[in-house]
């Protein structure tokens, strides 16, 4: 079993459109949840969301490539370009039959699909464009990933709705730690602030009209955001070897599944994967020191983890911190664990953790060290990312310092 870290990463999102970017605003603590701008914005009830921002998608691609990248493979080039730059590899001959592309996504190419069913179904035209498969289907970000890069091994996309991005990193990592890739490139990818999108989570009754407030006793819902993370997941051996910078080491994951409800969390459920990232890591809980929670803002999810948390570590919980990000960027459903392992990334490496922002109260079913509204210095050797997703899809990454 081989040894799998980190050697590049990549990230556009309401935050910033790089990583120091969108690291500098998590330091502050700034907010990136704000007034929705889309179409038909004023017929729906939720008008909030963690949009990307003055984003121009000409001033990153031609005509051509616009007409067969959805927004949200565009986002994942975007964060892949930083992520394999900063690895500094190039893919060619053996590394690249080697070499592959595991993300995560829930809705693919759901703008596109939403612009189409508009023009079929409202306009009443009867053609769409003949690339609108290629181009709204789950997988096209990483085929075009793939073919950008030459990532000739390896590829495929994971769907479990909030825990996607999780599932396709574990997947990623487990792929180099067992020797079928040396590389991996791995994240995920979510654009659903359209209408059509909005509109659908509307229904579950689960969506704040005003904050994100993850573990607060005022929280009311979660808040819709979009954007893409990015990792290059590299055997440590070959990084060690070409003398790559290493930003934390991955070392351990598991999944489970609640099999019990379709939306509501199960604390079991949470607490086995929980648990068992640990135990892959063959770490001691009392290493870690960090969790970036899945913490969506919702009354079910926050009480639920918190609870799982205090059952796994025991004693320990006391001297945890953990906080979700999401209090800033908002729910990016398929995409929001890459986007979050940045948070666990800048714990182990800079000794900064990242806020959970807008917390007015606490609430006494959630009474662990939550890291409100500032950021912290505190050196930890040990993190964990949490995604728990509707269908009871648990997923669960360990990190460790370089």
């Amino acid at each position: 079993m081989r040894r799998v870290v980190i050697t590049g990463a990549g990230t556009i999102n309401p935050l910033g459109s790089d990583v120091p970017a969108t690291l500098a605003a998590m330091r502050e603590g700034r907010c990136g949840i704000g007034p929705l701008d889309i179409r038909d914005v004023d017929r729906l009830q939720i008008q909030i969301g963690g949009q990307v921002r003055d984003y121009d998608e000409y001033a990153h691609f031609n005509r051509q490539q616009i007409a067969l990248y959805d927004r949200f493979t565009q986002f994942t080039l975007l964060a892949a370009r930083e992520a394999i730059a900063e690895a500094g590899l190039a893919f060619t001959g053996p590394l690249a039959d080697r070499s592959g592309v595991v993300l995560g996504t829930s809705g693919g190419g759901l703008n596109t699909q939403d612009e189409n069913y508009r023009a079929v179904y409202e306009e009443g035209k009867n053609r769409v464009h003949p690339f609108i498969v290629p181009k709204l289907m789950n997988n096209a970000a990483v085929s075009q990933v793939s073919m950008e890069w030459n990532l000739r091994g390896p590829s495929f996309t994971v769907a479990t709705a909030c825990a996607s991005s999780n599932h396709a990193m574990g997947q990623a990592f487990n792929m180099v730690r067992c020797g079928m890739a040396d590389v991996m490139i791995t994240g995920g990818s979510e654009s659903m602030l359209c209408f059509g999108g909005i509109k659908a989570w509307e229904g579950l009754r689960v969506m704040s009209k005003d904050a994100c407030r993850p573990f607060s006793a005022t929280r009311n819902g979660m808040v819709q955001g979009e954007g893409a993370g990015v990792f290059v997941f590299e055997d440590f051996e070959h990084a060690k070897a070409r003398g790559a910078n290493i930003l934390c080491e991955v070392a351990g994951f598991a999944m489970s599944s609640d099999a019990s409800d379709i939306v509501m969390p199960s604390k079991q459920g949470a607490a086995r994967a929980i648990a068992g990232a640990i135990r892959d890591a063959k770490l001691p809980k009392e290493s870690v020191g960090y969790i970036n929670a899945h913490g969506t803002g919702t009354a079910a999810n926050d009480k639920t983890e918190c609870a799982a948390v205090a059952d796994v570590f025991g004693a320990h919980a006391d001297q945890l911190m953990i906080s979700s990000t999401k209090s800033m960027h908002g729910h990016l459903i398929g995409g929001t664990g890459a986007v979050e392992l940045l948070a666990c990334i800048m714990a182990l490496r800079d000794g900064i953790i990242a806020p959970t922002i807008g917390y007015e109260e606490p609430d006494p079913e959630c009474a662990l060290d939550v890291v409100p509204n500032e950021a912290r210095d505190a050196k930890v050797d040990v993190t964990l990312s949490n995604a728990f997703a509707f269908g009871g899809l648990n997923a669960v990454l360990a990190l460790k310092r370089a």
